[in-house]
């Protein structure tokens, strides 16, 4: 039996600015689909209002994704091939708990750096947890999903 291929895709308001923020988090790199977005462009099959301008290219205007720096990568799309997160653009804002989050683990006796680096980025603390197993950060990022730093 094969194991399954996914992707974690994460509703947005502004998939890009989500897209920098965790490329930067992470330590990831932001897709370039600017290659693709101009050949569909160029031929016709997309229509411009579907576009944006990001970083001075061409990019969807609804998605963005980010992907590991060291997982294989379709050469033609810039898509990734392996650890992948998809930023797609929903009406509606978040509301209540998340029901899945990310866990990050930057190393030992790092968190304290770490939250703070992402606190640059644009991430706020939610809370400290010391409990019997352990402890850890629970952080927000610029649109509200709640992940930890241990």
């Amino acid at each position: 039996m094969t194991a399954i291929h996914w992707k974690l895709v994460i509703d947005s308001a502004d998939p890009h600015a989500q897209a920098g923020f965790w490329a930067a988090a992470l330590h990831y790199r932001e897709e370039d689909h600017s290659p693709l977005v101009s050949r569909l462009l160029a031929a016709g099959v997309v229509e411009p209002d579907v576009t944006v301008t990001v970083h001075d290219r061409p990019a969807w205007r609804d998605l963005a994704a980010v992907r590991h720096p060291d997982d294989p990568f379709d050469p033609d799309t810039d898509a990734g091939l392996g650890h992948r997160i998809l930023f797609q653009r929903v009406p509606e804002p978040k509301a209540g708990k998340n029901r899945l989050h990310m866990d990050l683990h930057p190393g030992p006796d790092t968190r304290e750096a770490e939250v703070a680096r992402l606190e640059g980025l644009g991430a706020k603390v939610l809370r400290q947890v010391a409990e019997q197993g352990g402890s850890w950060t629970v952080m927000a990022d610029p649109e509200g999903n709640e992940f930890c730093v241990h």
